[in-house]
């Protein structure tokens, strides 16, 4: 009995983020993926499933691309840089994978060997450079003959390049992006010398997740699935106040705005949060939600929240779609407190993140059988907390400066994703919140322009905002 109360204590003393982190340990001790035992037919995942089907219905797109571009500048080794991307291709399957039917359902095709293409194409200014980079960062991809990934080496003068690395969202995902940076930062420094690759080779991949996932369609997410039925049950549809009426299909076309919160107000805001027993994640999620609040007077709605989708160790230097998306319902009843949004926020945090096994696309499956085309399903918003510092491209003997990348395309309706990023790398305590906000530029960008960040009186006065209440559709103090 005394262990047993001592355990309720010190569980009862963990913070948020302490108790938020525990449960994702404990969901990692449930049956892990094994390698399939099968592979004559590998299914695809939920979330392979849902872009396969989206590229049905509009072939050609490049909705789903994902690239990122890199000035080189010095004596870069191409025949290294070239062996080292396919030696990546070579060590991760979903790289080498496209899809096909078969039957009446698709299935990945793994190709045995893919050795890449990678040309050198002489550039003669940067507008050309420009020109390139948006051409080919909005070519689309064929899921069937692939390959899903290309990668160009532009040659600038003398010793300036730039790389460019463009991949379908079907085989890759954030995540994934770090851990192809930091095997290309490895593998060049090993290449440049001609020595042996000193990474080890992976025993699980992509597709024995996938097939893996498919197997768990029993207790464990019918248990889960329960939840979200009830949690979700009878949410009603954002109406944000909008520029334009709204189209009645999703075109994709965006842009970003950015803020930055500098180190100061962010240190405040993380003191801010642990006083309240919540995280940083919670406390700007429920700002975010005074913020919709404030532009649709709605005290219901939902938000979506993109997460790792990794519970397991054994899927963490695996490159594939393994991303999930929470959906998160706010409420706002009763004219609260930002305190008691927050409190709120928390434990709908804390419940989602205990039931975040569920795939979002069986959760579509089951609640939005019939889909409208003018709208993403179960949420119109996204909220996202990067909280770790983007892998860098750091290859030996060059220096290397990212190239922002502005595609005609946005995959989601509204979303505000904050990174936390150290404003010097010796310094990884001084943060500091770099806000970025996608709006369709058909519907809503001169509206929600504004919005990107906090309210202006948080930016000044942390406390007071705090203690702000909601009413009708007006921030009062």
């Amino acid at each position: 009995m005394n262990e047993m109360s001592d355990l309720k204590n010190r569980l009862a003393n963990l913070s948020a983020e302490q108790r938020a982190q525990l449960m994702r340990k404990l969901a990692a001790r449930q049956d892990a993926p094994q390698v399939a035992e099968d592979r004559s037919a590998l299914p695809l995942s939920f979330s392979q499933q849902r872009l396969w089907f989206l590229d049905q219905l509009e072939p050609g797109a490049a909705n789903y691309n994902i690239s990122r571009a890199y000035r080189i500048s010095g004596p870069l080794d191409i025949g290294a840089l070239r062996r080292s991307l396919n030696e990546i291709i070579r060590r991760h399957e979903s790289l080498r994978t496209t899809f096909a039917m078969r039957g009446d359902v698709p299935a990945q095709v793994i190709s045995p060997e893919v050795n890449l293409e990678i040309p050198i194409l002489e550039i003669k200014d940067e507008t050309a450079l420009q020109t390139l980079i948006r051409m080919e960062v909005n070519r689309p991809f064929d899921l069937e003959k692939g390959p899903l990934i290309r990668a160009h080496i532009m040659h600038l003068w003398n010793q300036e390049h730039v790389l460019l690395v463009n991949q379908h969202h079907i085989i890759s995902d954030g995540w994934s992006l770090g851990i192809f940076i930091k095997e290309l930062n490895t593998l060049y420094a090993t290449f440049v010398k001609d020595e042996v690759s000193p990474l080890t080779e992976i025993g699980l991949h992509y597709a024995d997740f996938s097939a893996w996932q498919q197997r768990q369609q029993g207790a464990v997410l019918e248990k889960q699935l329960h939840y979200w039925k009830e949690k979700l049950s009878g949410s009603p549809v954002l109406e944000l106040p909008a520029d334009r009426p709204r189209p009645p299909f999703q075109s994709y076309r965006g842009a970003l705005h950015f803020s930055i919160i500098p180190p100061a107000l962010t240190n405040e805001l993380k003191l801010f949060a642990q006083r309240q027993q919540a995280t940083l994640f919670m406390l700007l999620m429920a700002v975010f939600q005074v913020l919709i609040y404030r532009y649709s007077s709605q005290e219901d709605f939902t938000v979506g929240s993109p997460i790792a989708g990794r519970n397991h160790p054994e899927l963490e230097g695996v490159i594939g779609l393994f991303v999930n998306t929470l959906v998160l319902r706010a409420d706002l009843s009763g004219s609260p407190s930002f305190r008691e949004v927050l409190e709120r926020v928390r434990r709908t945090s804390l419940e989602a993140f205990t039931h975040q096994e569920l795939p979002f696309e069986k959760l579509v499956e089951t609640l939005l059988p019939q889909r409208d085309m003018s709208r993403n399903p179960l949420f119109q918003i996204m909220f996202a907390l990067q909280n770790t510092p983007p892998a860098r491209l750091n290859l030996t003997g060059v220096e290397i400066e990212p190239i922002p990348i502005f595609s005609d395309t946005r995959s989601s309706i509204y979303r505000c994703p904050s990174r936390k990023t150290p404003t010097t790398w010796n310094a990884p305590s001084a943060t500091t919140l770099i806000c970025s906000t996608a709006t369709p530029s058909n519907a809503w960008q001169d509206t929600l322009k504004p919005s990107c960040g906090v309210p202006p009186t948080i930016r000044t006065n942390v406390s007071r905002f705090s203690r702000c209440f909601l009413s009708g559709n007006a921030i009062c103090y």
